[in-house]
C-alpha cells in the first residue's frame, strides 16, 4: 500500500486520520458536510481527496495500480487519489474476503470485486456493502445512459429486493447468435495436415474418425507422436461438448439448455447426449483421443500444442495452443448419424454484474460515485478494459486519432493478453456495439473471431435462446447451490468415465435415476422460474 500522499494529508488536518482507518476522505469544494464528506462534487477538485481501494491485478503485472498510465491520467483529470491495495489475481480471493471480515477497517470500494450474487447478497445482509441505485439517479450520467441504451442490464443488477448492489463491467462484442461467446470450446483441425494428406475437411461424424485415423498413421511432417484430438475434459472452453451437437441439443458448459418452447433441459439427460458420449468412447477405443485429455491441466495442453502433436483441439483460440496459428481452422458443426447439424450456443455474455462495489466504511458516497461514473465514459471504458496509448514504458494498445478515437494497434505475435496486461485495469465499465466505429475499432483478435462464429457456426444454431444472466433470492440462490454443486460434479465425473471406459447404455437408467435424487428437477423448477419472469417483463 502506498503512504506518502497519506502522510501529506494527516499533516494538512487531524480529521484526514480517518484515512488509516479504510474510511475515503477529502477535501475539495467549499459545501462539505463535515470535513470528510465532499458534496457538490466537480472535477479537478480543488484541493486532493483520497479514496482507498481494494483491487488485484495480473501477476505478470505491476501490482501497484497508480504505475498504471490509466490511473495516473485519472488523478490528474479528477484530483482523487486513489490509496490502493492490490493483490495478485490468484491472490485475490481469500485477501478479499479477509479484508471485508474486518467491518472496522473497510475499504471505501472493492475495485474488480468478481462478486456474484449470493456473495452481493449476503455482503448486504452483513452491512458490508452498500446499495448504490439513488447513487447511480443522482451522479451517474454515464453510466446511467449505458442503462437507458441497454434496459435489459438493469434488470441483471437488480437484486430481488429491488436494490442494486453493484457497478458491472459489461463488453458487447457481437449480440445474440453473433456473439463472441457464442461458442467457448471450438473444435479445431489442422489444415495443414489435412493439406499434407490429401484429404477434406470432414463434413459427418463419419468422416471425421476417418481423418483421425489419417492423422494417427501417415505420419504427417514425418511425427511418430502425433495426437489425433486433444481436449481438457470439463474444461472451460477446451470440452469436446461441441461434437455432441451432432446427435441432439448438444452441451455446453454449464449443461443447461433453452429448448423452442423456451423450457429449460438439462443437456446431460437427453438421448442425443448418451449417443454422443458413445461416439467419443469410439473415439477413445481407437486410440485417436489424447490418453492425457482426462488429466491434464492447461499448461500440459499447451506444451503438447506447441511442440506441433495435435491434429484437432479444442479450445477459444487455437494461437493460444498452436505452434502456428495459421496451421488450424474452425471445423464447423458435423452432421451426425442422422443428419442432424447443431452448434450449441453457450450461456455467456460479456456481463460481470458484481464487479465493483461500495461499504458501508465509505464516507465519501458523492465523490466515489462521480469518479466511478467517469469509467463509464466510453472512451475510459474502452481504455480500462483493453490498454490506453502514450505509454512510454509499455507497448501500447491503442493509437489516439486526430478526432480522439481509439484504434486499435495491431498486437504482433505475443499473447493478447499478456500485452494487455501491463495497461488494463478491468473494474466497472461498459462497451457497447454501438460504441465500434464511434469511439473505438474492434480488436483484431475479437474481429477474427467474430468472423467465425459468424461464418461458420451461426447457421447451424438451432437455438433461438440461451438461459440469460438473472439476479435470483437468496432462497433460491442457496437452494440451488446446494443441488447443483452434487449434479454438476456427478454428470461430469460420469461424463469422462463413459468416454473413457464406455458401458453408458448398461448405466443409463440408474444414471437418470441418480440424477433425480441428487436434485435434478428442483435445480430446473427454480431455473424455469427465473426464466419465466425473464421473459414476462
Amino acid at each position: 500500500m502506498r503512504t506518502s500522499k497519506i502522510k501529506k494529508l494527516v499533516s494538512i488536518s487531524l480529521a484526514l486520520l480517518t484515512v488509516l482507518s479504510f474510511t475515503g476522505c477529502g477535501s475539495g469544494t467549499s459545501k462539505t458536510e463535515d470535513k470528510n464528506t465532499l458534496t457538490d462534487v466537480s472535477f479537478p477538485l480543488k484541493e486532493t481527496a483520497t479514496l482507498k481501494m481494494l483491487t488485484s491485478a495480473p501477476s505478470i503485472s505491476t501490482q501497484n495500480p497508480n504505475e498504471r498510465v490509466i490511473f495516473q491520467r485519472l488523478e490528474k483529470e479528477t484530483n482523487v487519489h486513489i490509496d490502493w491495495t492490490c493483490y495478485p489475481d490468484e491472490q485475490f480471493p481469500d485477501k478479499k474476503n479477509l479484508a471485508l471480515s474486518k467491518k472496522d477497517t473497510l475499504p471505501d470500494v472493492v475495485f474488480n470485486a468478481g462478486m456474484n450474487n449470493n456473495d452481493l447478497l449476503r455482503y448486504s445482509k452483513q452491512g458490508v456493502i452498500v446499495p448504490v441505485e439513488d447513487l447511480i439517479d443522482k451522479y451517474m450520467p454515464n453510466f446511467k445512459k449505458v442503462l437507458a441504451e441497454k434496459p435489459e442490464y438493469k434488470k441483471m443488477i437488480t437484486a430481488p429486493d429491488g436494490h442494486i448492489y453493484s457497478f458491472p463491467w459489461i463488453e458487447e462484442l457481437g449480440s445474440g447468435k453473433e456473439a463472441i461467446q457464442a461458442i467457448g470450446d471450438i473444435p479445431w483441425i489442422n489444415k495443414k495436415w489435412l493439406d499434407e494428406l490429401g484429404l477434406q475437411v470432414p463434413k459427418t461424424t463419419d468422416e471425421l474418425v476417418t481423418v483421425l485415423k489419417a492423422f494417427r498413421d501417415k505420419h504427417p511432417e514425418g511425427k511418430t507422436d502425433v495426437i489425433p484430438m486433444s481436449f481438457i475434459i470439463n474444461g472451460v472452453n477446451e470440452d469436446p461438448g461441441f461434437i455432441l451437437g451432432a446427435f441432439g441439443l448438444g452441451d455446453n458448459g454449464d449443461h443447461y439448455l433453452v429448448n423452442s418452447d423456451k423450457k429449460v433441459v438439462y443437456s446431460t439427460v437427453q438421448d442425443g447426449y448418451k449417443e454422443g458420449i458413445k461416439y467419443l468412447n469410439k473415439l477413445q477405443a481407437e486410440g485417436l483421443i489424447d490418453p492425457e485429455a482426462f488429466t491434464q491441466k492447461w499448461d500440459t495442453f499447451v506444451a503438447k500444442g506447441k511442440s506441433g502433436r495435435y491434429g484437432m483441439i479444442f479450445t477459444w483460440d487455437s494461437s493460444n495452443v498452436s505452434v502456428n496459428k495459421n496451421d488450424f481452422i474452425p471445423l464447423p458443426a458435423l452432421a451426425g448419424p442422422t443428419g442432424i447439424v447443431n452448434a450449441t450456443r453457450q450461456n455467456a455474455m460479456g456481463v460481470d454484474v458484481g464487479r465493483c462495489v461500495i461499504t458501508s466504511g465509505n464516507k465519501n458516497l458523492e465523490l466515489t460515485a462521480k469518479w466511478i461514473d467517469k469509467l463509464y465514459d466510453p472512451v475510459q471504458s474502452v481504455q480500462d478494459n483493453w490498454g490506453t496509448y502514450g505509454d512510454e514504458k509499455n507497448a501500447n494498445i491503442f493509437e489516439l486519432t486526430a478526432d480522439k478515437t481509439l484504434k486499435h494497434l495491431p498486437l504482433g505475435k505475443a499473447s493478447p493478453w499478456e500485452v494487455r496486461a501491463n495497461q488494463f485495469v478491468g473494474g466497472p465499465l461498459a462497451i457497447l456495439n454501438s460504441y465500434y466505429g464511434k469511439y473505438t475499432t474492434s480488436p483484431d483478435d475479437a474481429q477474427e473471431r467474430l468472423d467465425i462464429i459468424r461464418n461458420t457456426y451461426v447457421k447451424d444454431m438451432k437455438a433461438e435462446n440461451i438461459y440469460p444472466v438473472v439476479f435470483m433470492s437468496q432462497e433460491d440462490i442457496d437452494t440451488l447451490t446446494q443441488y447443483e454443486t452434487a449434479v454438476k460434479a456427478y454428470t461430469e465425473r460420469k461424463k469422462a468415465e463413459w468416454i473413457l471406459n464406455g458401458g453408458i447404455d448398461a448405466e443409463w437408467d440408474s444414471y437418470l435415476q441418480e440424477m433425480d435424487k441428487l436434485g435434478l428437477q428442483k435445480i430446473l423448477d427454480i431455473k424455469q422460474k427465473y426464466l419465466d419472469s425473464f421473459y414476462a417483463k
